[in-house]
């Protein structure tokens, strides 16, 4: 199912080829502060929205701060899989995509980015509808990768994402 469409010894060339706009910003200070405190402000939800998809950044608006609070810290307080990543769909604007973008920043554990570029670069197709199934699977695989490579899971969702932006059609 998974096949990454790179030999395992360039993924340290594709993530040092990434950038992406706001990622320093999210690393140095949303990420670490929201690990910390256990809960994402609404502004720090607000920007890692906007970095995954600015398209969706008018319906996470719509979410005020205590909601925003609740739900990312019962998420990254949890320690069940299944939850962790569900009870963030109950924030508007917020789809796997960007669940997934929450978790990997903010949470203690490691998680893959559920992005069609990573998809890609992992020989799969995006699903018809995200569920909780596949993203296990797919979190397995990625954290698998990391453990057999050495690397963090922010260099192979960098190297996964580069690939992907230079090579697919």
């Amino acid at each position: 199912m998974f096949r990454l469409r790179f030999p395992e010894r360039e993924i340290e060339y594709w993530a040092s080829r990434y950038s992406y706009a706001g990622e320093e910003e999210i690393e140095n200070r949303v990420a670490p502060a929201a690990r910390k405190r256990g809960y994402l402000t609404r502004q720090e939800f607000l920007q890692l929205c906007r970095w995954k998809t600015p398209r969706s950044a008018p319906r996470c608006a719509l979410n005020d701060e205590d909601f925003v609070r609740a739900v990312t810290e019962a998420s990254l307080r949890s320690r069940n899989e299944e939850f962790k990543i569900r009870v963030l769909g109950v924030l508007r604007g917020v789809a796997w995509p960007t669940a997934s973008v929450i978790l990997h920043w903010c949470d203690r554990g490691q998680y893959p980015i559920l992005d069609y570029r990573a998809l890609w670069s992992l020989s799969l197709e995006v699903p018809s509808q995200y569920d909780f199934p596949f993203w296990s699977r797919y979190c397995a695989y990625v954290r698998e990768l990391a453990a057999r490579t050495g690397l963090s899971m922010r260099v192979l969702d960098r190297a996964l994402w580069q690939y992907s932006k230079e090579k697919q059609g």
